[in-house]
C-alpha cells in the first residue's frame, strides 16, 4: 500500500491496524483500521440497542430514586446540626484586628 520511497508500512502491534508512516515528515499519512472477529451484525442491531435502553432507563430510574430520598438526609442532617448548635455557647467571633 505504500506508494512513496519515503514511506513505510507498519501493523500496529496492539491493535492490528495498518498504518502508513512517511519517513521524510516522520508522521502517520495514512491509518486503515483491521476487521474485528467481535463486530456487531446488522440483524443485531435492534437487541443491542433494546439493551441499551434498558440499560439507560435503569440508571435514570435509580438516580430519580437517589434524588428523592437526598432531600430526606439533607433535612435530618440540618435537624442535627442545628441541635448541635443549640447546644453550644455563643461566643463572639475573633475578628484579625482584634489579635494586634
Amino acid at each position: 500500500m505504500a506508494k512513496l520511497q519515503s514511506e513505510l508500512e507498519v501493523d500496529c502491534p496492539c491493535c492490528q491496524a495498518t498504518l502508513v508512516v512517511d519517513l521524510g515528515l516522520k508522521r502517520v499519512v495514512s491509518y486503515q483500521e483491521s476487521e474485528r472477529e467481535d463486530k456487531p451484525k446488522l440483524e443485531e442491531a435492534h437487541d443491542i440497542l433494546a439493551a441499551e435502553k434498558a440499560r439507560r432507563e435503569s440508571i435514570f430510574s435509580q438516580s430519580v430514586a437517589d434524588e428523592k430520598g437526598r432531600g430526606d438526609v439533607l433535612s435530618k442532617r440540618f435537624e442535627e446540626a442545628l441541635k448541635q448548635a443549640h447546644k453550644e455557647p455563643v461566643e463572639k467571633p475573633v475578628r484579625d484586628f482584634d489579635l494586634d
